[in-house]
């Protein structure tokens, strides 16, 4: 008989885990904290230009703020004479769902979402974060009517200039990790908004604008990834002929009977994330996708998310008996509900779901309390929300009206409670942000940086 081995039995090799919100690369944490810098004065601008339109549309410049927001200007044979409110949400808002097209696009192909483990826990948090608001909305308001039905689609979007403003705020030394999950995750939920605006709330379609769209959308694709074959070194050339080009699709995408935003985001996808090879290899200059962004973000952030903002937030309450009756109609109670408690159980539920399908681990410097902060903070829904409470309900009418204040009261208790969730850790990211600056070898980059790349690598 055997004699029973006196060896110790090895270990068990531990199951691989995933980690997650764990650090970037130092270059993606440079580029996203250019990106949400911007974002802070679009925010302030954005939230100057929301305050002005409530002022005027409850003074006595309001019957002067109305005639000016539906003053039409454009050419009726082409189907573009439009109100300046709507030259404002069917023109400028395309600039920036364009910019969404670009940074999504950017982040999957050349950002540290290429890889699907780190990609997987913001898309999965952005999908939550727009299915529970839509069914907690639908479920508030399925007596009350198909045309309040119509406005499920309102809490799904998160504003990402209004919620880092409420960062600039309240002073928050948010870890970049979850700064970055905010910012993918408002970019995501926005494409997700512009397809259900495509698919849901367009009613008949012209096939001939829209097939003619695609031709000179495939135009637009050629010459933006042939780009240095065609223009060289002339930028004023590529100016000239691709911002034509971009217009008519815009123009045609709008009279096919789509909103004429989708153009925005089918255009932002058409353009080269990668830079082009030819002259130079990996140091011949940022890709255009790049360059664009650069170029484009002012525009967006500073011009035309404002003045977005200041034609469709102006809403007469009409004194504490309006906004008694705007928040008890079912559609603002739906709403405010959606954004401040639907919006946040779906980004946790979500994010919890993928760990625990996953096996994955949150960062040893993160907890679960500031996934919680920042899922409230995603709760701060106003520029896309906006925009489809128009479409779903018509400008100016009193459900959209009691929407818009809807809007405004949720995002405001969104932000209000995100404030103190992520204020009560500030202490501790206070210390993570002195850990990810410290710089021992004095080469420019942060030794957790250098640290976490070598033992990925």
């Amino acid at each position: 008989m055997t004699e029973p081995s006196n060896l110790p039995t090895p270990p068990k090799s531990a199951p691989s885990t995933t980690t997650i919100l764990r650090r970037g690369s130092y270059r993606e944490f440079v580029r996203i904290s250019g990106i949400l810098r911007k974002e802070t004065v679009g925010g302030a601008i954005l939230l100057a230009a929301t305050v002005a339109a409530l002022i005027m549309a409850n003074s006595e410049f309001s019957d002067a703020y109305y005639a000016f927001r539906d003053f039409t200007i454009g050419y009726e044979p082409w189907h573009l004479q439009l109100s300046l409110g709507a030259w404002a949400a069917d023109g400028l808002l395309a600039i920036f769902f364009f910019l969404a097209g670009l940074e999504l696009k950017r982040e999957f192909v050349a950002g540290d979402l290429r890889s699907v483990n780190r990609a997987i826990v913001p898309v999965a948090a952005a999908v939550g974060g727009v299915i529970v608001p839509a069914v907690i909305y639908t479920l508030i308001n399925l007596d009350s009517g198909a045309e309040t039905l119509r406005g499920w689609a309102i809490p799904t979007a998160t504003d990402i200039a209004f919620a880092v403003a409420v960062l600039a705020v309240i002073g928050s030394k948010l870890p970049p990790a979850l700064r970055i999950f905010l910012l993918t995750l408002a970019v995501v939920d926005d494409l997700l908004a512009i397809a259900i605006i495509a698919f849901f709330y367009t009613a008949d379609i012209a096939l001939l604008p829209l097939l003619l769209a695609i031709v000179v959308l495939a135009l637009f694709w050629i010459l933006t990834h042939k780009f240095s074959y065609f223009f060289g070194t002339r930028a004023w050339a590529a100016w000239a002929l691709l911002l034509p080009l971009g217009v008519i699709v815009w123009a045609l995408v709008h009279g096919s009977g789509i909103h004429a935003t989708v153009a925005g985001v089918l255009l932002g996808f058409a353009v080269p994330v990668l830079r082009s090879k030819r002259g130079g290899g990996p140091d011949a200059g940022p890709g255009l996708a790049e360059t664009l962004e650069h170029r484009i973000r002012p525009l967006s952030s500073g011009i035309a998310i404002p003045v977005f903002a200041f034609f469709s937030a102006g809403v007469t309450i009409g004194g504490l008996d309006g906004m008694i009756r705007a928040i008890t109609d079912p559609v603002a109670l739906g709403i405010v509900i959606a954004l401040v408690v639907g919006k946040p159980i779906g980004v946790l539920l979500a994010t919890f779901i993928v760990t625990k399908t996953t096996k994955a681990t949150l960062d040893p410097d993160l907890a679960w309390i500031d996934l919680i902060g920042v899922s409230l903070l995603a709760g701060v829904g106003f520029t896309v929300s906006l925009l489809i409470s128009e479409l779903a309900f018509g400008q100016g009418s009193p459900h959209d009206d009691h929407a818009k204040v809807a809007i405004l009261v949720g995002s405001l208790l969104a932000a209000l409670l995100a404030t103190v969730v992520l204020r009560a850790r500030n202490r501790h990211y206070g210390r993570i942000a002195e850990k990810d600056a410290l710089d021992s070898d004095n080469d420019g980059i942060p030794d957790v940086y250098e640290t976490d790349a070598a033992s990925k690598g």
